[in-house]
Order: C-alpha cells, then structure tokens, then sequence
C-alpha cells in the first residue's frame, strides 16, 4: 500500500468535481490518449515532447513520472491526500477504482480513478509538521513515504488523533516554503489567539484597514465580536458586524443564520464571519447567495490579511506576533 498526494489544479479550481464525483482526476488537458494501453513510461515522455514543443525534456520527463503513477502505480487501497486550496484543511480518501478513461468527457476529466472519502475537512493543525512538509511538495502528483507517512495516517484514521512527534524533518527542496511559512505562522497564532484573543486580532487588523471600531468583551455575545465602521468615529459607511470563532470544528449554517440576524439587529449594511477551522459545505454554498452581504474569512484569510496590514498594526501586537519579511527563488507549480 501506499499514500499519495494529488492536487486539484493549480488554483484548486478542480476540488469541487474531486470531491463531489468520489473521484480523483488526472488533468491534463493535453493528454487526450488511453493511458491503459500504454506499456512504458518512456512513451509518455515522447508523447509529451512530441505534444508541448516549447517544454523542456526535463519538465516532459517529470510530469510523464506523475502521469505514470496516476495511471499505473496507484493501487487499491492506497490512501489519497488531497489538500484544499480554499481552506486550511486537507481531505483523505482510498482509491478504490482502477484507472480509468472516458473519452466522451471534457479534457481535463478524461482521466480518473474512483475513490472513497474517508476523512474530509481535517484541519491542516491536526497534522505534525513534517507530514505538513510533504503536503506542501511543488507536485501535481507524488508518493509520500518519508517518515512512515502512510502508516502515521492511516493510525490517525483509525483513532482520530494525530501520531507521536515525527523523525527529522525531510530537506527543503522539494518544499512551498511559502506554504511552509504560512504553516509556521499559523501554528503561532493558534497558540497566542485562542477565543477571546482571536477576536482581539481581527478587530486589530480591521483597525490597520481603516475602521473604528467596538468589541465584545469576553462572553455571551449574542452573535455579536465586533462591530466597525470606517471614519475616525467609526459613523461611516458600510457598518460591518463580525462573527469570530476559533474552535477546531468548521462553522456551520445556525452560525451563519444568527451573524445575519445580529446584522439585522444592529442595523448593519454588511457582516464578516471569521472561522479559524473553515466552514462546512453546508456554509460554503451560502458565498454566492451571501456575497452582497456577507465575507467568509478562514485561516488563509487571517493570515493574509494580517501580512497585508502588519507594519500598521499596533507595535505591542507585532510584538507578540514577530514576523520578518524574507525573499527567495519562486519555483513554479509543477502541473
């Protein structure tokens, strides 16, 4: 058996057939072939040369290496982590189909082996982060076998928690450090913001963006963190209420429902709910009836939004949240 990691498209534009098709696709649009008759490796390396004249034969020889594994080296049974774009959760599932190919179906959807979800929405902080390091590889596709990954999972699996501390950390190489980055950040602010303390940073950051504000103290709330408008008595326009949660568990519909109803109540033009831990699906298909009303901010955003506004936060926050601005080589994604 073995674990695998697969990404749905560069910007994630592909998770939602991912992960409502109870399948795992191999996009490449370029490749219009049945890869079921094809014998070796090397012939996915000539049909790519041959196909994208202005690729390199190294970028063709690695993206043939994952096209072969998706075709060929996958089995069933093996275990599947596909991370989201959108939110700070990663999804697992087992393959449980053969590779497979449908020659009717758009380009990108051509390819696919049928799998069983079997954990979805897993917050990124559930896992230790070296597996996180794996997770981040620069691959469309790839096995992950260091430091007993497969059978670490597979534990969390069957008990729901995560494995004891994992061995040295694998080199860099082959690492997002953007990713990895954002990881380190996000692990420090789940220490220093918990509860109360998350709500303290976003009213921080919405005062960096120009707003006056007012906050909750600790306690019952009523659907009510923070409420902010712009100007300097916060009498401007638009009057934002805010919702923040920063529990473990992704927010769902009846937290949504009661932000609109405060929003009512204190006669706000627009409302922000903030979930550390993502929203469930049931939330998610709300963006687009909301989207006039509403923003949905998850951990991605937070963090975001705080690299955006540091230098204006307040010094004694960027105290506690000491970040330096650093630069590197930009590696491409390989698809």
């Amino acid at each position: 058996m073995a674990l695998w990691l697969v990404r749905c498209g560069r910007h994630g534009e592909y998770e939602q057939r991912f992960l409502g098709d109870n399948r795992i696709y191999l996009t490449w649009e370029q490749v219009s072939k049945d890869l079921a008759k094809i014998e070796q490796q090397n012939e996915i390396y000539n049909l790519l040369l041959n196909t994208n004249s202005g690729e390199s034969s190294g970028k063709c020889s690695n993206h043939a290496g994952q096209i072969w594994a998706f075709s060929h080296r996958m089995q069933l049974g093996d275990l599947v982590v596909v991370p989201s774009k959108f939110q700070p959760v990663i999804n697992i599932a087992e393959i449980t189909g053969n590779y497979a190919f449908d020659k009717k179906a758009t380009p990108e959807y051509r390819h696919y082996r049928s799998v069983k979800w079997l954990k979805r929405d897993i917050p990124r902080n559930r896992f230790d982060q070296d597996l996180l390091y794996s997770f981040g590889a620069i691959m469309t596709i790839c096995q992950i076998s260091r430091n007993d990954a497969e059978n670490r999972i597979r534990v969390m699996l069957s008990q729901g928690s995560v494995f004891p501390p994992p061995p040295p950390i694998p080199p860099i190489e082959n690492i997002d450090l953007e990713e990895t980055g954002r990881d380190r950040i996000a692990r420090l602010l789940e220490q220093k913001f918990k509860g109360h303390n998350l709500t303290r940073l976003v009213e921080a950051i919405l005062k960096a963006q120009g707003y006056t504000t007012y906050m909750s103290p600790p306690g019952p709330d009523k659907g009510i963190d923070i409420l902010a408008a712009p100007g300097p008595l916060g009498f401007g326009n638009p009057r934002l209420c805010v919702q923040v949660k920063s529990g473990n568990d992704p927010v769902d519909s009846p937290t949504l429902n009661q932000l609109i109803g405060s929003m009512q109540n204190v006669q706000a033009d627009q409302g922000l709910i903030v979930s550390w831990s993502g929203f469930k699906q049931t939330v998610e298909r709300e963006r687009a009836v909301q989207f006039f009303k509403v923003r949905f901010w998850n951990q991605e955003n937070i963090i975001s939004e705080l690299l955006a506004h540091y230098e204006s936060l307040d010094e004694d926050l960027r105290t506690e949240i000491p970040l330096k601005r650093i630069w590197t080589v930009a590696f491409q994604e390989e698809d």
